[in-house]
């Protein structure tokens, strides 16, 4: 009873209410106080047993004085927000352009162009205007706001509850979109939402949470995961999926997976020059020159796309990006023996026995 009981009353309510600081000291205190009664009060202690006395009076202090000493978490930030659900503690920090997101500790991005790319050249590859778009991972919501800038319906799929209940904190408009007829916010597993839905888009982007090599990661980069979002675009629709910074298997890994998955895929590393756009369809892509994507987007995309720059135009803006393409099989050759990622192969999370700091001699001291 304990061990179903008590994680539920942890998650759903201990956490969500008092954090994770003050759970802790309400779960020791019992743990406190019984030793000191069983010590101090039960029953008179014999001099052979002082030294139980002296150790349990000093564990008593230390524990009062760590409860007075010690700060959560977020106190290492200056300017923040936290908000707690029962999925995660989210930490909202920094000013200006410095805004970042940390879920349960692990930064998770930041206020960047890149993340406005992930909207704007999925939809400029069009050859149509779109009629939807749908973002998994909501983040700061800075992909979400870019795809509303294209003026047509956007949901956004987001695991943590609190998540987009920070959207203000990153966008000051972002109260204001929200209450758009357009927008949709979900509450779910992205893939899981995929699997159900029955609505088909014109472009799906995906921002998996970093780093890389996170427990359950693999399920938004596998090829199982293709499988059902090519169920969910439209003929000629189109993914773009993100991948950050990873090790050549990880690379070559998820290459192969959207290779054998899709039969039109381009790879385009980023402005900031890190990271890569995945840009993957059952449809041939056209080869459009920067100014025919600035074309095919309308005059609030396209301010939207250039507010944090960094070129002064638009159609510059779109070839930085276009000028750092490679080929799926750049990216395989790195470790061209690697697997096609798939549900049962996570190979971006099982990292540790390939790394150079985990020498042959470190495994048998481990061992």
């Amino acid at each position: 009873m304990g061990c179903i009981l008590g994680p539920l009353l942890a998650g759903f309510l201990l956490l969500p209410l008092i954090g994770e600081r003050l759970v802790l000291m309400a779960l020791s205190l019992p743990w406190v106080a019984g030793g000191i009664y069983s010590v101090w009060i039960r029953k008179p202690q014999p001099a052979a047993k002082s030294w139980d006395r002296s150790i349990a009076a000093a564990v008593a202090v230390a524990s009062i004085v760590l409860i007075f000493v010690t700060e959560p978490y977020e106190a290492l930030y200056g300017h923040h927000e936290v908000l707690r659900d029962n999925t995660a503690t989210i930490i909202a920090t920094g000013e200006g352009m410095t805004k970042q997101l940390l879920v349960n500790g692990v930064g998770i991005t930041f206020l960047t162009p890149i993340t406005k790319m992930m909207a704007h050249m999925p939809l400029a590859f069009l050859e149509r205007p779109p009629k939807n778009a749908l973002v998994v991972c909501f983040g700061m919501g800075t992909t979400y706001r870019s795809l509303m800038s294209w003026n047509i319906p956007i949901t956004a799929v987001e695991l943590v509850p609190s998540v987009p209940r920070m959207f203000w904190y990153y966008h000051p408009d972002g109260p204001e979109i929200m209450k758009s007829p357009l927008s949709h916010v979900v509450i779910d597993d992205g893939r899981r939402y995929l699997e159900r839905t029955n609505e088909q888009y014109d472009v799906i982007t995906i921002d998996p949470p970093p780093p890389v090599e996170a427990a359950g990661s693999s399920l938004l980069y596998s090829r199982e995961f293709y499988t059902t979002i090519k169920q969910r675009l439209r003929s000629d629709g189109i993914l773009q999926q993100w991948l950050p910074m990873g090790d050549a298997v990880v690379h070559a890994s998820v290459a192969r997976a959207l290779k054998e998955s899709f039969p039109y895929v381009r790879v385009y590393r980023s402005l900031g020059g890190w990271g890569y756009h995945f840009i993957a369809s059952t449809h041939p892509l056209p080869d459009w020159t920067p100014g025919q994507l600035v074309e095919h987007m309308p005059a609030t995309a396209i301010q939207d796309m250039m507010e944090w720059g960094p070129e002064a135009t638009p159609e510059r803006q779109f070839a930085n990006v276009l000028v750092r393409g490679l080929t799926l099989d750049d990216m395989i050759a790195e470790q061209p023996n690697a697997p096609a990622l798939q549900d049962d192969r996570p190979l971006n999370e099982y990292y540790a026995i390939r790394r150079k700091w985990l020498k042959p001699r470190q495994w048998g001291w481990l061992w």
